[in-house]
């Protein structure tokens, strides 16, 4: 059940509702289904609040396998 954000065109309202399937929502506040689907702040960006390039964790510097050192099939 993937999570979505809208803005309603009708009120200007904007909410995140969980969508199953084909499910059409509708704003809370109106009821209006004249929604504008939004890109989630998570998708857009991967800044983590600094300007420093990420760590290399894995042991060859890209996977970040969570076992350890080794585990990972790019070693």
């Amino acid at each position: 059940m993937p999570l979505f954000e809208y803005v309603c065109k009708q009120c200007g309202h904007q909410f995140e509702e969980l969508v199953l399937g084909t499910t059409t929502p509708a704003c809370p506040s109106c009821q209006s289904q004249r929604l504008e689907k939004l890109l989630s702040v998570f998708a857009v960006s991967n800044r983590s609040g600094n300007d420093a390039p990420p760590e290399a964790v894995g042991p060859c510097g890209t996977c970040g396998d969570p076992r350890g050192p080794g585990a990972c099939a790019l070693d």
